[in-house]
């Protein structure tokens, strides 16, 4: 089918093109021109860009009339129908041929080449070559102000001024007055397999009816006029016998039936329709009156400003069932809103539905950076999930957007259908271009927007997530493709030899602004959200800050122990006047477990434990520590004192609060806690958490992501992710801290029970055989372990007999102090071993 469409949008891939009755299509970049398509086929093949290959914004223009024919109709999966649309002159004159041409007929064209003095036009004709002079394209080139010379695939509205040879060669014409002025005529010898939609004809009002009239035109056509394309002004003058200008509007393949409008802007060729003002677009109208009901079409209304709209039979009620007419008899008042504009109509397009007058966003012009919007998931595909914002609204969430950390099968969180809460990161009407973000820290996030470089001040703290991390630092990026760089001496408080090994792509952090020189799009960032706090304030950050608290978190202080239980220890501070009661509970004695136990086994009240520092304030008791780690992570700043000053990929230090069969609570110093769920508590597979940690174990974690409205920290304590860089030497700083404590637990045992403390792995004693049980191990006694209990398995006594009372060499594998256990071995391949 044949049709005259006015250019509505124009993007890299495609023009919209706006349609009579409200209807509208889309022409591919690969439908322009034979030309063109080659342009475009060379350019592919080389990979490299044509200096003569110019993009669809540069050849055309929204509101400009062209001749176009259907290529095909689809249908998408919610049942909406595309209409596909060519304009190579190729398909749309293909019922011309060199004989039909005549001088004065006006038909589409396409730049092919430029020549010297003018340029060759592809007519679609076979066997013609028409030529236009540069003469006659002058003031057309000067009024389209697109550079100074036509570009092939440029489309045109041609005039044949000459035909030479039988029609093998014509002379055209673009001047804007000659084609304004042209005018269809039975000497053109039109025909009903040629005639072209744009032509300018007289006509002869045959029949008027209700829903518009019939005319008659060159001789012995006919066409149809419809409501919508009646002269407003003079909808109700027209009479049978009145001579009227037209315009061809389509030409149907198979019936022949033609169309035509009356409309003033088409009554001259190259002609443009009316646009409507961009503010009016989207806007609720409390009262439009009904002109005219069409039980079969819709209804015609008169707006507040005196135009014309028009709403389709489904926009006039929710459903079909609560249609009624007789609510849309001429008069009645109605609230509706304005949703389209039909160029080719000059008519706006309305709807009376509820949820569309109430609806947030109707266009991509509606949307702003920032906005966060609920959606629905269309697909998903390697680059990221296409997201359905509102109809015709659609978008895109890229792959590292999905979530807070990078999915690696998303299509197990996500299925089509499911309704998402995104955040607009990037919006191009023009191009009709979206991108959202999943990640919760960016769409929860309460800071300020940062969309572009002028609103970049120093000190503005906001969220960023990063794209990219080398060795001079980070390059995060904000919306509108807003980016900064971080430089390595503010990744953060200590150096980082290795950047790209504690950050990573898609990373959400906090960062604040240091510099922006927004002219040359330059920006200097921070991870360093606060200056260091001097001595004087150190302290001030603390979560219960209280005016009568002595002591602040970190404070190390000396300790006396007062009383034992079963639990921990109660002390007083030292060389405080007022004799502070605190507690040590048992587990804060050592960053190991065991050891904790040992030096609460071998404390005795009176003793003094020096350097314990001050945890926290709980209730009626002060809270100390004696794990080094914690002690030495809270000296050096390694600490985050409020839930605010936490980021995505920091390392900290704390211990295990409880340990859950979903997961490991871990608490801070400071009294921040966190969550490492079973997926993300060790780099081997975890059946039974329990067999992985246990409450009091000091650990290293790694924050993945933040909750700020539930206040929710996500961690990760696979040892393969919380290291942070040099782990070798981490591994020899813990192995030399857990012997220094057990030398100090020997000292301490050496007060009470000295003979225990000569009894090590590896010493060998003479011991006499006590007994053997029924499991086959034996019970020994011996001068060096009075009061112990000395053991050893039936493996362990190897080959020999023994009988009670038989003296024995043996040698010590292991020595249980909490249990007063001693576990030697009688075997002769390690008694022969050097000691």
């Amino acid at each position: 089918m044949l049709l005259l469409g006015c250019i509505k949008e124009v993007t890299d891939y495609e023009l919209a093109v706006s349609l009579p009755n409200g209807l509208s299509g889309f022409v591919p970049v690969t439908q322009i021109s034979d030309a063109y398509g080659k342009l475009l086929t060379t350019q592919v093949a080389q990979g490299e860009l044509l200096e003569e290959l110019n993009s669809l914004p540069d050849l055309f223009s929204p509101g400009t009339l062209v001749r176009c024919i259907v290529t095909s109709i689809e249908k998408s999966d919610d049942g909406r129908r595309s209409v596909k649309l060519s304009i190579d002159p190729k398909k749309v004159n293909k019922g011309l041929n060199s004989a039909a041409l005549a001088a004065g007929m006006l038909l589409s064209g396409s730049v092919m080449s430029v020549e010297d003095h003018g340029y060759l036009i592809d007519i679609g004709v076979t066997g013609t070559h028409a030529f236009l002079p540069h003469q006659k394209a002058k003031t057309y080139i000067k009024a389209l102000k697109k550079g100074p010379d036509l570009k092939i695939g440029q489309n045109l509205n041609c005039l044949i001024v000459e035909v030479k040879n039988e029609g093998r060669v014509v002379c055209l014409s673009i001047d804007r007055s000659e084609v304004a002025a042209s005018i269809a005529t039975e000497r053109q010898k039109w025909t009903l397999s040629n005639l072209l939609p744009g032509l300018v004809v007289k006509a002869r009002v045959q029949k008027l009816a209700p829903l518009g009239m019939k005319l008659t035109f060159l001789s012995y056509f006919t066409g149809i006029v419809d409501f919508m394309h009646m002269d407003p002004e003079k909808s109700k003058s027209y009479s049978p016998d009145q001579v009227v200008r037209a315009c061809v509007l389509s030409v149907h393949p198979t019936s022949r039936a033609v169309r035509l409008t009356l409309l003033p802007p088409f009554l001259h060729a190259g002609g443009a329709p009316r646009q409507l003002p961009g503010q009016r677009m989207g806007a609720v109208l409390e009262e439009a009156t009904v002109k005219a009901f069409y039980k079969q079409f819709g209804a015609v209304f008169e707006l507040d400003d005196g135009t014309l709209a028009f709403a389709r039979l489904k926009h006039l009620s929710k459903t079909r069932k609560s249609f009624k007419p007789g609510a849309f008899k001429e008069g009645c008042k109605h609230k509706c809103r304005i949703i389209d504009y039909s160029l080719m109509d000059e008519m706006c397009i309305v709807s009376l539905k509820h949820q569309i007058i109430e609806a947030r966003f109707l266009q991509y012009q509606d949307i702003h950076t920032g906005d966060v919007v609920q959606g629905r998931v269309l697909s998903l595909k390697p680059i990221g999930m296409q997201v359905k914002v509102a109809d015709g609204i659609r978008g895109l969430v890229p792959s590292i957007h999905l979530s807070d950390v990078i999915l690696k099968q998303p299509e197990k969180k996500y299925n089509i259908g499911d309704e998402v809460k995104c955040r607009v990161l990037e919006c191009n009407p023009e191009g009709k271009k979206l991108i959202l973000t999943l990640k919760k820290s960016l769409v929860q996030s309460k800071l300020p927007i940062l969309s572009n470089y002028e609103d970049a001040k120093p000190g503005l703290i906001t969220h960023g997530f990063v794209v990219c991390a080398r060795e001079f630092g980070c390059i995060v990026k904000f919306y509108n493709d807003v980016k900064g760089l971080v430089p390595k001496n503010e990744l953060g408080s200590e150096p980082m030899s290795c950047p790209d090994k504690v950050f990573y792509e898609g990373q959400v952090l906090k960062v604040m602004v240091l510099k922006c020189e927004p002219q040359q799009e330059r920006l200097l960032l921070s991870f360093k959200l606060s200056s260091k706090p001097g001595p004087e304030d150190k302290w001030k950050c603390t979560p219960k800050e209280k005016q009568e608290v002595k002591y602040q978190i970190g404070e190390i202080v000396d300790v006396k122990i007062l009383k034992k239980k079963d639990n921990g220890l109660e002390v007083s501070i030292l060389e405080d006047e007022d004799n502070v009661v605190a507690w040590i509970p048992m587990l804060h004695l050592s960053d190991f477990v065991a050891t904790s136990r040992l030096l609460w086994h071998c404390l005795q009240e009176g003793d003094v434990l020096p350097r314990v520092m001050y945890l926290s304030d709980k209730g009626e008791h002060i809270i100390l520590s004696r794990k080094s780690a914690v002690i030495s992570a809270v000296q050096e700043e390694q600490v985050v004192r409020s839930f605010s000053e936490i980021q995505p990929g920091m390392l900290l230090t704390g211990y295990v609060r409880n340990v859950m069969p979903f997961g490991v609570f871990v608490e801070f110093p400071f009294g921040v806690t966190g969550l490492a769920p079973k997926v993300s508590m060790s780099d081997k597979f975890v059946t039974d958490t329990k067999d992985h940690f246990v409450v009091g174990q000091t650990v290293i974690a790694k924050v993945m992501s933040i909750d700020e409205e539930k206040q929710r920290v996500l961690l990760n304590l696979k040892v393969s992710e919380c290291s942070s860089g040099d782990s070798a030497a981490e591994s020899f700083a813990l192995l030399n801290q857990y012997f220094k404590e057990l030398k100090e637990i020997r000292d301490l045992l050496k007060r009470g029970e000295p003979s225990i403390c000569e009894l090590v792995p590896g010493k060998r004693v003479h011991l006499v055989v006590q007994g053997v049980r029924e499991d086959g191990s034996a019970l020994f006694s011996g001068s060096s372990a009075t009061g112990w209990t000395v053991t050893a398995t039936r493996y362990h006594l190897g080959d020999k007999n023994i009988a009670r009372g038989e003296k024995r060499k043996a040698l010590v594998l292991h020595v249980d102090a909490l249990k007063s256990e001693v576990y030697v071995s009688l075997r002769e391949e390690l008694l022969r071993q050097r000691p």
